[in-house]
This record gives structure tokens, C-alpha cells and sequence, in this order.
């Protein structure tokens, strides 16, 4: 069997200039080089092997990022392990060059990843793996067979073919490996119960660590919203609604549409921004252009790093899912201090507070969307009253600093508990 190659332990000389100046991601490695899989180097960071299907754009890659950017200045050694490969234009921009294992080929390709995972375990030999989501459930049994001390696993999210229920293989294998890890975790408490009741498992074995959101980056800013709105092109008077995120099935931008159509068909001055890439934009760019109404109000973004200027543009955020773990997206623009209406499903009755901070619809109701959404476009006061109340309720609830304090915490108690320590 071929060798696993060691990670490249340096960056250009522009990467490291990046990393200065964003703070890093990844920590520097430690010099020390005795460590056994079952000990800890005395004064050395706590080596965390965080394991995921690919890295790409997307919402728990999000999460991880930030997670391991800040722990990785608070005496954590992060890397980051692939299941199937990753985006080279994220991996830049991250800053994550050389920092990357890959088990194996492309996504689709049937691979039994256990010994692979193992062997990479040894060469890295973490203190913790935590692997996120089922196509990195396999971290599991090879962190037992690596030695590793601490194993987690976490839940971020639902698949459009498996809202309904997961496949029987899948229940029996997730039953089997969460009794193998020492903690199991999820974003949400509806997630951590349906999990719960996938795979078997009793009530409060999955633990939730909500995500968080960067509550500087994402405010409410008069200045950048009448760029925005200019660059948009928004004539004076437009009623600015908008979602953020990946244009696939499961988010269900149609509907969004679908309402636009009958708020403009009624007189109101509506403009739709689309801020994503994803494989559904050709078929959304055609329903735009062949409705009367939609054709000319309706702006694709595209994958953007503008996502804070724009969510300044809008005037009310639309979260139109079939189903969501915990919408980074929703939390960002309820940061911004937008009021927001979203789906009742999955995390997001959790997150939105019905009537104060914002509104929730069922999944696919064109009518009763634009119901809520003529509401709001009529009502300035009342979208300042519930915008107000969404950025409150996004810095007592979700901020980073509550995030990042939680897995800190999970990381370095179940360390403890297995013995292994260092200077955190």
C-alpha cells in the first residue's frame, strides 16, 4: 500500500504575509517531537484533526474555518482532513496551503477509507479527531484503530433525499459508530433529535453547540447599504429582498421568486439579489427571464466575498429551505439587523423568535411568503423594529466569542478526561 506523505509544514512568502494579517488559521507546529498516540507532549498544543467530506464553499466549512482560526491562536494545532478533495481557490483563501491531508479520489467513487484515515492519524497523531457530517463518519473507527485519545463527531445538516428519514444502512452504521466516539454533537436541537432518533440513540447522547456569527463583520451599516443598492442599480423606493447561499434544491430560491412575481403583479417596487453559486442558477436565471414580472428585477450574484455589503442593500432577508441544520446565512443577516422570514424547519423556529425577530412560513407556501412579505414591504417601521430585534437576539445567542468558547471548553474537558493535557 502506498505511503502517506507529510503535510508541507510552510507557505509562500505571500501566504504568510495573508496569515499576518488575518490572523492565522493554522498554528504554528510545534518543535517537539516526542509523541505518543496515547500521551501528550508536555507544553505542546493540543492536535485537533478535523475530518470532513471535501472543503468547499459551504456552511460547516464556514464553521470550521472560523473555529479553527481562532483556536488556532489559543494553543490548538489544527488540520484539516478530506474525504474527496477540496477547492483550490478556498484552500488559498484560507490560507490552508500544505495543510490539508486527502484520503482519496473524487466524490461518488466507492472507497472503503478506514485504513487510509488510520494511517494519516498516525502520521499526524491528534490529541482529538472530530469529523463532521456522514461522509466523514469513517474518521470514527479509524481514530480507534489510529489510538487517538478523543473522538467526536458532529451533525451540521439535512440532504434533500434524506429529509424524510435516512437510509437503513446509514441508521445501523451511525448506531454503531456513535457508541464507538466520545462525544456526538449537533447544531441544532431539532437535529440532535432526529439524529437521536435515526440512529437509536437516547435523547441528550448528541449534544448541541449552536454555530456563531461574526457580529463586527456583519452589522447594520447606512453608508455601505446606498453603495450597495447603487451599484445594484435599485431605483429610489424599491422594496430590496434577497437570500444568501448555495442555489441548490434544498434551498428552494423558486419560491422566492414565485412570491416576487405576486408582490409585483400588486404594484409593489420589488427587486430580488441571489448571492450563491450552486447548480441551480441556470433554471432560476430562466424562470426570472421568462416571467413578465421577474424579467430585469432579479440580480445573481454569483459566490461573492461582498455578502456583508449586499445584505446591507436588502430590506427584508428570505430563507426559503426545504430544510436547514443552523442557516449561517440567517444568523449573518439577522446580525446585520435585518428582519428576516424564513421556513419553519429544521434550526430555524430556534433561531427566529415568530413576530419579534422575525417571521416563519411553511416550506413552499408561495402565498403565505408573499403575505408576509407585502407586510413588510409596507411597514418600515415595523422592518427597523424587527431588524432591531434580530441583531439582539444574534449577540445574546449565536456571537463567535459563544461558539468558539463552546468547543474550546468540549475540546479541552474531554482531553482531561483522557489524560491528556497541554499548555491551553
Amino acid at each position: 500500500m502506498p505511503t502517506v506523505p507529510r503535510l508541507a509544514r510552510h507557505a509562500s512568502t505571500t501566504a504568510a504575509a495573508g496569515l499576518e494579517r488575518l490572523g492565522p488559521l493554522i498554528a504554528p507546529p510545534s518543535t517537539g517531537t516526542s509523541h505518543a498516540v496515547r500521551g501528550h507532549r508536555c507544553g505542546a498544543p493540543l492536535r485537533v484533526l478535523h475530518v470532513i467530506n471535501r472543503f468547499e464553499v459551504g456552511g460547516m466549512q464556514l464553521v470550521l474555518s472560523k473555529v479553527m482560526r481562532r483556536l488556532g491562536t489559543e494553543g490548538f494545532e489544527p488540520r484539516i482532513c478530506t474525504m474527496h478533495g477540496f477547492d483550490s481557490d478556498l484552500q488559498s483563501r484560507m490560507q490552508v496551503e500544505g495543510n490539508i491531508y486527502v484520503v482519496g479520489g473524487a466524490e461518488g467513487r466507492l472507497q472503503f477509507s478506514v485504513p487510509r484515515l488510520a494511517r494519516i492519524m498516525r502520521d499526524f497523531r491528534p490529541d482529538i479527531v472530530h469529523s463532521r457530517n456522514w461522509g466523514a463518519i469513517e474518521a470514527i473507527p479509524a481514530a480507534r484503530l489510529a489510538g487517538v485519545p478523543v473522538v467526536i463527531h458532529s451533525e451540521h445538516g439535512y440532504e434533500v433525499n434524506t429529509i424524510s428519514g435516512l437510509p437503513t444502512r446509514q441508521r445501523v452504521l451511525r448506531r454503531i459508530f456513535y457508541a464507538m466516539a466520545d462525544a456526538i454533537l449537533a447544531v441544532t436541537n431539532e437535529l440532535s433529535e432526529f439524529h437521536a432518533r435515526q440512529a437509536w440513540v437516547p435523547n441528550g447522547r448528541i449534544r448541541v453547540v449552536y454555530n456563531g456569527v461574526d457580529t463586527d463583520l456583519f452589522g447594520p451599516r447606512s453608508q455601505e447599504r446606498t453603495i450597495a443598492r447603487e451599484s445594484l442599480g435599485f431605483p429610489p423606493g424599491t422594496f430590496a429582498i434577497g437570500s444568501v447561499g448555495r442555489l441548490t434544491a434544498i434551498k428552494d430560491h423558486a419560491t422566492l421568486l414565485r412570491a416576487a412575481e405576486i408582490l409585483i403583479r400588486e404594484g409593489v417596487e420589488v427587486r430580488v439579489v441571489l448571492v450563491g453559486p450552486g447548480g441551480e442558477r441556470s433554471s432560476l436565471e430562466t424562470l426570472a427571464s421568462e416571467s413578465a414580472e421577474l424579467r430585469g428585477r432579479v440580480v445573481f450574484v454569483g459566490g461573492t466575498e461582498r455578502v456583508p455589503e449586499l445584505l446591507n442593500a436588502l430590506d427584508t432577508f428570505v430563507l426559503p429551505s426545504l430544510s436547514e441544520g443552523l442557516s449561517n446565512t440567517l444568523l449573518e443577516a439577522m446580525a446585520t439587523g435585518l428582519p428576516v422570514v424564513a421556513t419553519g424547519v429544521g434550526g430555524n423556529p430556534e433561531v427566529v423568535e415568530e413576530g419579534r425577530s422575525g417571521f416563519l412560513f411553511a416550506p413552499r407556501d408561495v402565498v403565505g411568503l408573499s403575505e408576509l412579505l407585502r407586510r413588510l414591504a409596507g411597514a418600515p417601521a415595523l422592518r427597523r423594529q424587527i431588524g432591531t430585534a434580530a441583531r439582539r437576539r444574534v449577540l445574546d445567542e449565536f456571537s463567535l466569542e459563544r461558539m468558539f468558547l463552546a468547543y474550546r471548553e468540549l475540546y479541552l474537558g474531554l482531553a482531561r478526561q483522557k489524560g491528556v493535557t497541554a499548555e491551553v
